[in-house]
């Protein structure tokens, strides 16, 4: 059987612009999120859940990298 000559997941999730993306959503959606979420401990300066503050970022990120490397994945599969 002869290799497969698409590109593995992991270098699609890393190359040409996929990380930028990714981390302009997580940005934006994972400080909306935050605040939805902890915005109350945030006013009154109670504590903050380091685990979920990080969640927050990771999902989003997460997301759109799977997001573009399936449109990637899809579009190599057309050509």
């Amino acid at each position: 059987m002869p290799p497969d000559p698409r590109p593995s997941i992991l270098r699609l999730a890393i190359s040409e612009g996929v990380p930028r993306r990714s981390l302009i959503v997580a940005l934006i959606v994972g400080t909306l999120l935050n605040l939805i979420n902890q915005g109350d401990a945030l006013v009154t300066g109670e504590r903050i859940d380091i685990l979920k503050l990080s969640l927050t970022y990771f999902v989003p990120y997460a997301v759109a990298t799977y997001g573009a490397v399936t449109m990637r994945r899809h579009f190599m599969r057309e050509d």
